[in-house]
C-alpha cells in the first residue's frame, strides 16, 4: 500500500468568485447576518429570502419522499411544490399535508416558478429516473435538456435562495446548474455522495457492529460508477480503521474494502432490481443537508461543486467534503489521500468531464 498522503489548498467560494457573477460570503453573510435561523425562529425572514421557506422542483419519487421528509423535520413552515404535471404536484401536496396533524403547523402547497423566488432552498429533483440496467450517467442528455427548460426560470426571478440539485446525474447537473443558472458558486450544491457515504458507514458499522455515527469515513468522485471509498482517511471515532478493525476480529483489510465498497457503488442498482427506483435514502440525505444549511450547522458533507485546482482537477463538479452553512458553500476541507486515491479521483474527474464534452458544457 502507498503510504504516501497529500493535502490540497483549501480554496474558499468568495477567493474563487472573481466575476460578476459570484456574490462574496460576506455579501451574503451580511444578507442573513442578523436573522433568526433557528427552526423554532418567529422572525426568520430577510432580505429577498424566508429561511422557513422551501421549494421542490420535481414530484416524483425522489421528490415526493424528500417533500414527506421535510414536512416532519419541522425546519420550515412553508413547502412549494412545483411539477409540470400540476395535479401530481397538488395531489402530492394534499397526501403529505394531511399527516400535518401528526407533526408541525406547516404550508404546503402546489405552485409555480412565481411561488419561489423567496424560498431558502430550491430543490431540484426533476428529471428522468434511472431504469433497471442503466447507470446515472446514461441519464445526462434527457436530464441536461429538461434542466435547461427550468433554470431560465429560476435566473429570470432573481431567486436569492440556495439551489441543491439532486436529480441524476448529480454532477452534472450542478455544472449544468452553475453554468446555466448565474448564481454565485456558494449557492449552488449537489447532494453528491452524501448518501453513498452514508451507504458506506452503514456498511462499515454492520461489519464491525459499531455505531454507524461513530465512522468516519468518505466517498469521494463522481456519485456513481467512478466513486471512490477515502480509506486512508477512514477512522472509527479517532482510531485508524485498520487498527479497529483487527481490534474487532478482521484481517483481511484489502479484500474485505474492496467488497465493502463494491457493495456501496452498487446500492443503487441493487434497490433499483428489486423496488425499480430508489427514494427514502436520498430524501433522508436531501434532509440532511437542509437542516445544514437552514441551522448554520457549519458540518462536513460530501456535497457536489465545482473544482478549483483541488488535486490538480479543476472546471468540473465532483464530491469532495465541504463546510456548509446558511451561505451554502463556506469552503472545502482538504482530506488526506494517498497516491492511489489521488489517481483515482483525477480518473474520476477524467470520466466527467468527458461527459461534459460530449454535451458541449
Amino acid at each position: 500500500m502507498i503510504k504516501k498522503k497529500h493535502h490540497a489548498t483549501i480554496v474558499t467560494t468568495s477567493q474563487a468568485s472573481d466575476d460578476s457573477r459570484h456574490t462574496s460570503a460576506a455579501t451574503v453573510s451580511n444578507r442573513v447576518g442578523s436573522t433568526d435561523t433557528t427552526p423554532g425562529g418567529s422572525s426568520a425572514t430577510c432580505a429577498g429570502v424566508n429561511l422557513r421557506k422551501v421549494a421542490i422542483i420535481g414530484c416524483g419519487f425522489v421528490g415526493s419522499a424528500s417533500a414527506f421528509s421535510l414536512m416532519q423535520s419541522g425546519l420550515f413552515s412553508e413547502m412549494v411544490l412545483i411539477d409540470a404535471d400540476r395535479a401530481k404536484a397538488e395531489g402530492e401536496a394534499m397526501d403529505i399535508g394531511h399527516g400535518i396533524p401528526f407533526a408541525r403547523p406547516m404550508k404546503i402547497y402546489a405552485g409555480s416558478y412565481d411561488d419561489l423566488t423567496d424560498a431558502a432552498i430550491i430543490i431540484l429533483t426533476a428529471g428522468a429516473g434511472q431504469k433497471p440496467g442503466e447507470t446515472r450517467l446514461d441519464l445526462v442528455h434527457k436530464n441536461i435538456g429538461i434542466f435547461q427548460s427550468i433554470l431560465p426560470e429560476l435566473s429570470s426571478r432573481n431567486c436569492q435562495g440556495i439551489l441543491l440539485v439532486v436529480a441524476n446525474p448529480v454532477d452534472i447537473l450542478t455544472y449544468t446548474a452553475q453554468k446555466l443558472s448565474g448564481f454565485p458558486r456558494n449557492r449552488v450544491i449537489g447532494s453528491g455522495t452524501v448518501l453513498d457515504t452514508a451507504r458506506l458507514k452503514y456498511q462499515l458499522s454492520q461489519h464491525l457492529s459499531v455505531d454507524s455515527r461513530s465512522v468516519h469515513a468518505f466517498i469521494i468522485g463522481e456519485h456513481g460508477d467512478s466513486e471512490i471509498a477515502a480509506w486512508s482517511s477512514a477512522n472509527i471515532s479517532g482510531i485508524p480503521l485498520h487498527k479497529f478493525c483487527e481490534m474487532r476480529g478482521h484481517y483481511a483489510h484489502e479484500e474485505n474494502a474492496e467488497e465493502i465498497a463494491e457493495q456501496v457503488k452498487n446500492s443503487a442498482y441493487e434497490i433499483i432490481s428489486k423496488k425499480h427506483a430508489t427514494y427514502y435514502g436520498i430524501a433522508m440525505a436531501v434532509r440532511r443537508i437542509c437542516e445544514v444549511i437552514i441551522r448554520d450547522e457549519k458540518s462536513i458533507l460530501p456535497i457536489s461543486s465545482m473544482m478549483q485546482g483541488e488535486y490538480g482537477i479543476e472546471d468540473v463538479t465532483l464530491s469532495m467534503p465541504a463546510i456548509v452553512g446558511k451561505n451554502g458553500i463556506e469552503t472545502k476541507v482538504p482530506i488526506s489521500l494517498n497516491e492511489q486515491e489521488i489517481a483515482d479521483l483525477q480518473k474520476s474527474a477524467s470520466t466527467l468531464r468527458q461527459i461534459l464534452d460530449e454535451c458541449k458544457m
